[in-house]
């Protein structure tokens, strides 16, 4: 097995959130695409919803890296195998460059990959080299490939912000703030891929936006070392996990179903909205969501309801992620204050509310291991219940989550990252 790779790589940051990252890192992938290429994208630190629209711009499975829930071993065996077949690797960043730790700088200078600095021009003229340059220099040992300008207003407006750079920064083209580019969003963040019916032609337009304003070259290329690939004696060698997918529930890792078949698990995906029967599982794993846009409808599916009921009762496993022990609450009543009754198999409620209540990484001492993830969520739940165990975040943030057990069934706000303890997410899961 060949010990280096060599593919073509950029790191795609901002100075803040807000500033376009995931608009122009699919215009990216989607010009590279159009153009014939094969593009690999990934995002740093935990996301649900920006893989989705990145997965369709690239055509291709997106994943998380991430230098502490992922690990630096799990996120080099990740890049390495994607350089093995990609013509482009876009890896979008998250919150500021060098914001958080682990931040998305630190993941560019721990793997070489130089940063693309994405600046929203809004309003802004040569100030805007001040601050590419400022993001350039900032860390002396980053490696750093240009900036590309968001929002641009006009022609003359994107040569009044090449022309700031300063010190040899490259120029690597503008995006316009013409309707129909910009991807809408939400109070979690984007609205969901599955939403927008549009989404095709608004990547199509964004990527021919993008490349009448630069030469769709490749960045040079980058050199990606093989992992050392850890040896994992977990097994759920012929266990039937059935794992809720809609609209309403549709916040899971594509690493940790990989993890699970690769474990030997059985996949079965249902529908607590529309279906009426559970598919026939031995596990059920409920991942986070929308559940508060749908609540009504999840409590009148009865059917469904009485089937969770009854796979709890029976004493099966049942792990519940965020939306997903919202609804294995007494009620949840959304930001107007609709209440709906719903599984009441956990004893509480929860109550939406515009801000948000947590957002930091967790890892979580539990029986079966300690697990990594995160919490992103806002809602606020009450109670009477006991936690056997409670969140710790590397950054000091809100969050410390509780998690909550009856039984076979596990449940929090965390969305845990399953590949961080393989051998205690089969455990969770394993009947």
């Amino acid at each position: 097995m060949s010990q280096t790779r060599h593919c073509p790589a950029v790191l795609i940051a901002a100075p803040a959130s807000g500033q376009g990252k995931t608009t122009v890192t699919a215009a990216l992938a989607r010009l590279h695409r159009n153009l014939g290429r094969k593009v690999r994208v990934f995002k740093c630190g935990p996301d649900f919803l920006d893989p989705m629209i990145l997965e369709r711009a690239s055509g291709a499975p997106v994943y998380q890296l991430d230098l502490w829930m992922i690990g630096a071993q799990e996120s080099r065996r990740l890049l390495w195998e994607a350089a093995g077949e990609a013509d482009l690797i876009l890896i979008e960043g998250v919150m500021g460059l060098f914001d958080g730790t682990p931040s998305s700088a630190d993941l560019a200078r721990h793997f070489g990959v130089p940063v693309l600095a994405v600046i929203d021009g809004t309003a802004m003229a040569q100030t805007f080299g001040a601050l590419a340059l400022g993001l350039a220099r900032y860390q002396a040992d980053l490696p750093f490939a240009g900036v590309l300008a968001n929002r641009v207003g006009s022609l003359r407006h994107a040569q009044l912000l090449e022309g700031s750079l300063t010190e040899g920064l490259r120029w690597y083209g503008g995006l316009s703030r013409e309707r129909g580019i910009e991807l809408p969003s939400r109070h979690l963040g984007l609205v969901q891929a599955s939403e927008l019916n549009d989404l095709d032609a608004r990547l199509d337009a964004a990527a021919q936006a993008l490349g009448s304003s630069c030469d769709a070259a490749l960045p040079p290329p980058v050199a990606f070392a093989a992992p050392d690939v850890p040896t994992c004696s977990a097994s759920l060698a012929g266990v039937r996990i059935g794992i809720a997918r809609d609209e309403a529930f549709a916040f899971t890792y594509g690493a940790n179903l990989d993890l699970l078949r690769n474990l030997g698990a059985q996949l079965a995906f249902f529908s607590p909205l529309h279906d009426r029967e559970l598919p026939a599982v031995d596990s059920l794993y409920l991942p986070g969501g929308y559940p508060e846009l749908h609540h009504h409808a999840l409590a009148a599916n009865a059917p469904m309801c009485a089937a969770i009921r009854a796979h709890h009762g029976a004493g099966k496993p049942l792990l519940a992620e965020c939306g997903g022990m919202l609804y294995l609450l007494d009620a949840l009543t959304d930001v107007a204050g609709e209440r709906a009754a719903l599984l009441g198999l956990l004893p509480g409620e929860a109550t939406m509310q515009k801000r948000l209540a947590a957002l930091a990484l967790q890892a979580v001492e539990l029986p079966e291991g300690t697990l990594r993830g995160h919490t992103y969520h806002h809602s606020l739940t009450s109670t009477e219940l006991q936690p056997i165990a409670r969140g710790q975040s590397p950054n000091g943030g809100r969050g410390n989550e509780a998690v909550y057990r009856l039984g076979r069934l596990t449940a929090s706000y965390v969305h845990f990252y399953f590949p961080s303890n393989p051998e205690a997410a089969a455990v969770l899961l394993r009947p």
